[in-house]
């Protein structure tokens, strides 16, 4: 599930408070670094769990209902958002509850929210059509929980606060991590029982060994960067240049000399979008000139050897 996006973002992060807090201790900061992405992974699974938290919440509304019903001789509530065949599934995941009681993780403290978001669910149009819908394959029933999570759930300030709350480490993640909940309910079959395989950690060793080798290369090699940069800021105001945005460049050279495979041009578009959401509005367009200019540069010095790909 960790991706380089993720890798990119939290390396930024653990790079500039390496520098900002003084102790310059590369070993630790490669243990952050690893445990600042393993948040990331506990957020996923935290998020799919709000699916069986929302359900429970749910049930509980159906019970109470159904007493009220007996005790007044009336129709009882439907059971169908209560039992939806997919919120049971993710329910019975073994390996999504084995990891909320490792972890310890649960939305108990943050039951308003639960109930909040099952309000929302209940009033919503997308609920209400679910509810008069008398298709009952799993699809239907799966469908209606992507819809709630890229309407009342993907997009929630409110959430996002109760989440930053939980954990610093979750500041800037839930963007990205709300794109594996969606992959991972669509993943889902009913066939799969209580067997079905959430996303792993890291996709595969590779990516857990980028993140490390880039954080290595990054702050090892710093002297070299920075030599780079000021080699071709002959037509750029070097001096006036935000922190922040040494930091990413500086990060951007570390994986364009360290990382063969990764064509330049990828590499400049995913730290101007950095620079962008990190650094100064004018960020973006200073760091795409100077790292096309470095890349160029270092071609023509025979330093870096791999093509610069096209340009987006």
């Amino acid at each position: 599930m960790i991706n380089r996006e993720i890798i990119r973002v939290k390396v930024v992060q653990l790079t500039y408070a390496y520098y900002q807090n003084g102790n310059h201790n590369i070993d630790n900061a490669e243990k952050e670094l690893l445990f600042s992405l393993s948040k990331a992974y506990d957020m996923y699974n935290y998020l799919l769990a709000l699916i069986v938290a929302i359900t429970q919440e749910a049930r509980l509304r159906v019970e109470i209902g159904t007493q009220r019903a007996k005790r007044e001789g009336t129709e009882p509530p439907s059971q169908r958002f209560a039992y939806n065949a997919f919120a049971v599934q993710v329910e019975e995941n073994q390996q999504l509850a084995e990891f909320m009681e490792n972890q310890k993780l649960s939305w108990k403290d943050n039951i308003d929210v639960v109930r909040k978001l099952c309000d929302q669910i209940e009033q919503s149009p997308m609920y209400k059509e679910y509810m008069a819908n008398t298709d009952d394959s799993y699809e239907t029933h799966r469908e209606l929980w992507r819809k709630i999570y890229r309407t009342l759930i993907q997009d929630n300030d409110e959430l996002d606060a109760v989440l930053e709350e939980k954990s610093l480490y979750w500041n800037d993640d839930k963007e990205i991590v709300d794109t594996f909940v969606l992959k991972t309910i669509k993943r889902f079959e009913p066939q799969n029982k209580t067997k079905q395989e959430l996303l792993p950690e890291y996709k595969d060793e590779d990516d857990k060994d980028f993140a490390c080798k880039l954080l290595r290369a990054t702050i090892l090699n710093a002297d070299t960067y920075q030599r780079y940069m000021s080699e071709t800021s002959r037509n750029w105001d070097f001096s006036r240049l935000a922190y922040m945005d040494v930091v990413i460049m500086q990060i951007a050279i570390a994986e364009m000399m360290t990382f063969p495979n990764i064509p330049v041009n990828v590499t400049i578009n995913e730290y101007v979008n950095l620079a962008k959401l990190y650094s100064t509005p004018q960020s973006g367009r200073y760091i795409n000139g100077m790292l096309d200019g470095i890349a160029h540069h270092l071609k023509d010095e025979g330093v870096l050897l791999k093509p610069m790909g096209e340009k987006r």
